[in-house]
């Protein structure tokens, strides 16, 4: 055999050890991967930078001085930071009394949707039958339901308990637009307790009502406060409910109010109404800051439990 023949068998035998799946050649594997790894990362950066405008641009705002706000050239870092924007925004609307409406609001239809939430997801989770399924598919379902498909019902049924422009009437609806995802939350939280502690408890004499108490319960304490605070976050950024249902201004929330802001021909005062805006946003970015992991977790056990 010639060497010309033994340098081509040679180069025919590289050429094969290098072709993967398809005669690709395996050498690119590697930098297929790393454009493909690094592709996903551009994206997610993007995505990132898209969530966060918002919020930065918010931030950088209530800190401008007019001057700056009106400048054709705008800097995300103000050069002349000053607070005279938190001090309009408080001297021109009522900005405590709309965060204690809020609070109030927020914190009671929290509260009730956990009362009402536990037992009924311990009911749909431990008793599987037709009726617990349809009303799990029931569930869900109307989590795609509109805003202003149930305004026009829940808003009559509010005027005739003489509800409307009430704390109390908005506090009903928050609950019941919060309760189907703290409902479907908990149901999976449920299902992650073990079946073998209530079957011990029952066999200690302990009923239903005893053993969601004293047994289940307390495991389902994380889950409880993950949901309490996502209800509490849900009502405390609505808009829509408390827009239609209350009409007084004293009774009016903080995301109402922001709208004052806005003049008659709709010309925003935006100074002030970036400062009141970043300080109704903060509360629910610490929230959430501090419960992510387990609105997480309870979001992916619902999931995968229904």
């Amino acid at each position: 055999m010639s060497a010309g023949e033994r340098t081509g068998d040679s180069r025919r035998g590289d050429t094969r050890r290098g072709e993967g799946r398809g005669g690709t050649p395996r050498r690119y594997a590697p930098a297929r991967r790393a454009a493909t790894r690094t592709g996903q990362y551009a994206a997610l950066l993007g995505y990132l930078v898209f969530l966060a405008f918002p919020f930065l641009w918010l931030l950088s705002t209530a800190f401008k001085p007019p001057r700056e706000l009106g400048s054709m050239h705008p800097t995300w870092v103000p050069e002349a930071p000053t607070l005279e924007n938190f001090r309009q925004a408080f001297a021109q609307q009522p900005l405590s009394v709309a965060a204690a409406n809020s609070l109030l609001a927020a914190a009671v239809s929290a509260l009730l949707a956990i009362l009402l939430a536990t037992p009924m997801a311990y009911a749909l989770a431990r008793f599987r039958n037709r009726l617990s399924r349809a009303a799990t598919g029931w569930v869900v379902i109307s989590q795609a339901f509109p805003l202003v498909l149930v305004i026009i019902p829940l808003f009559l049924i509010l005027k005739g308990l003489h509800l409307v422009d009430s704390r109390i009437g908005l506090i009903m609806v928050y609950v019941v637009w919060s309760l189907p995802f703290a409902l479907w939350m908990l149901t999976g939280y449920v299902r992650a307790v073990p079946r073998e502690l209530e079957e011990a408890a029952a066999v200690d004499g302990a009923g239903r009502f005893r053993t969601l108490v004293s047994v289940t319960a307390p495991l389902l304490a994380p889950g409880i406060v993950a949901t309490a605070l996502f209800a509490f976050i849900t009502a405390w950024n609505e808009f829509f409910f408390a827009l239609v249902l209350l009409k007084s201004p004293e009774k009016q929330t903080l995301p109402v109010v922001l709208t004052h802001f806005l003049g008659a021909e709709g010309v925003a005062d935006l100074g002030p109404l970036a400062a009141a805006a970043l300080l109704a946003t903060l509360p629910s970015l610490l929230l959430f800051a501090v419960i992510q992991r387990r609105i997480t977790g309870g979001m992916l056990a619902g999931a995968v439990k229904n």
